[in-house]
């Protein structure tokens, strides 16, 4: 009896070890398909997305909605074309996506809380887009910078500015802080300081600052404001006394899109005529200094 047990014992055990490697061979073998399948299913839904994302931007191009609306929607939609590809690939690995989707509601949740300033941004893109402080295109300065908006996405408004920088700038911030946009009217004021000697003469160097300004035919005869009011065309005065200067203040209105040029263009123009006026001296800064003898 002893002897047929000690040579019945290693079938036993044999035959359980094949059973557990054919388990392991199907289980493989079932873990390997489903990887290649969620491989394929990558693969393609990478190709889908791209493809999806092409369509809806020249679908939103023919539009006529706003570019910066455009931007957001894009930045939107591609974020829930990911979310699905991922859960796509969960599933053909064979993972329950109603567990998952549970999951990921309650890990958003955390999430959500420690990334509170982001949930910000994406609610003061909302307000960006429905209020429209500005667009793509508007020139604006906001948190110390200025540039031309490039777009408005999810989470940030990207600014370039005229050195070529490239700027985020959180929206969140965006929504709730000070917006200069200069693009918003068509017109725009233009202002120069010009400086005299004392013993000059003012209604002179005003008639010589008049015909700069006659010259310079973008600047704008008749100025009126968006609700039809109209402004000064000029305004030249002495605004200021300076220790060694008389100043005068110059303004005038011009396009927006020619600010820049008229500004550079009028400070030549403004240099060269008063120092071809003989009559005109430009200052500098002088100190008067009294010497007191001791007798």
């Amino acid at each position: 009896m002893h002897l047929i047990s000690l040579v019945e014992l290693p079938a036993v055990s044999v035959s359980r070890l094949d059973r557990l490697l054919d388990k392991l061979l199907d289980g493989s073998i079932l873990i390997g398909q489903r990887i290649l399948v969620a491989l394929v299913v990558f693969i393609i839904g990478r190709y889908v997305v791209k493809l999806l994302n092409r369509l809806f931007r020249h679908m939103l191009e023919r539009g006529t909605i706003d570019p910066g609306v455009q931007s957001f929607l894009r930045s939107l939609v591609n974020i829930i074309l990911l979310v699905l590809l991922v859960l796509s690939v969960v599933g053909a690995l064979g993972i329950n996506t109603t567990s998952l989707a549970a999951l990921l509601a309650s890990a958003g949740v955390a999430i959500g809380m420690a990334l509170s300033g982001n949930l910000q941004n994406v609610a003061g893109g909302i307000v960006i887009l429905l209020f429209k402080p500005y667009k793509v295109g508007d020139y604006i300065e906001a948190q110390g910078n200025e540039g031309t908006v490039k777009e408005i996405l999810l989470f940030h408004t990207i600014i370039q500015t005229v050195d070529l920088r490239t700027i985020y700038i959180p929206n969140g911030q965006m929504s709730t802080t000070v917006v200069i946009n200069q693009s918003r009217s068509e017109i725009r004021r233009a202002q120069w300081v010009v400086s005299i000697e004392y013993g000059n003469n003012v209604t002179h160097a005003k008639e010589v600052i008049q015909k700069c300004l006659d010259a310079e035919s973008r600047l704008i005869r008749v100025p009126t404001t968006d609700t039809g009011e109209r402004l000064e065309p000029f305004f030249i005065e002495v605004t200021n006394l300076n220790t060694s200067s008389v100043d005068l203040t110059v303004r005038a209105y011009v396009k927006s899109a020619d600010y820049w040029d008229v500004r550079f263009k009028m400070n030549e123009a403004l240099y060269a005529a008063l120092t071809a006026d003989p009559a005109l001296n430009i200052p500098f800064p002088t100190e008067t200094v009294h010497i007191v003898k001791d007798n």
